[in-house]
């Protein structure tokens, strides 16, 4: 998305090539050879137990890159909790309704000013999912710092 378009729900997500492409790349390609290895020697009888460090290695790599964006999200969810509920406080007066969870929060902060109130009344009330939230939103307000 270039910075002259305008977010909106069809172009929201982000990928990250760095990381969605190249790391999620080399880490598939260390886990197929150390497969490979390990595999070629349990056949000859010969270097199995540094075929398994490798692919424990591998593993662990696999592991902390998958949690190094597991946490960064969470971390990121926790901000926009407390972000949208100041913005929601800062409108209204009130706190938000407590039956709207982490995710209908998080579809919430893309509304509007003049929108979320009543986006939100809604969204506790049908329990709408993430998703339908923002495909609710009729004005959009971008969020361009989302990892």
């Amino acid at each position: 998305m270039s910075d002259k378009e305008a977010q909106n729900y069809s172009n929201h997500g982000r990928l990250v090539p760095g990381y969605h492409f190249v790391l999620t790349g080399i880490v598939a390609l260390l886990l197929i050879a150390a497969a490979w290895w390990l595999i070629g020697a349990l056949r000859v009888g010969n270097g199995i137990y540094l075929g398994l460090w490798r692919l424990l290695v591998v593993v662990a790599i696999f592991l902390t890159a998958l949690y190094a964006r597991v946490f960064a999200l969470k971390a990121q969810d926790r901000a926009i909790r407390a972000e949208e509920s100041l913005r929601f406080y800062v409108l209204t007066g009130s706190l938000p309704d407590p039956r709207l969870n982490i995710r209908q929060l998080i579809g919430l902060r893309f509304a509007s000013d003049a929108e979320l109130p009543a986006l939100a009344k809604r969204a506790a009330e049908e329990g709408m999912q993430e998703k339908e939230i923002k495909q609710a939103v009729k004005e959009w307000r971008a969020d361009t710092y989302r990892a």
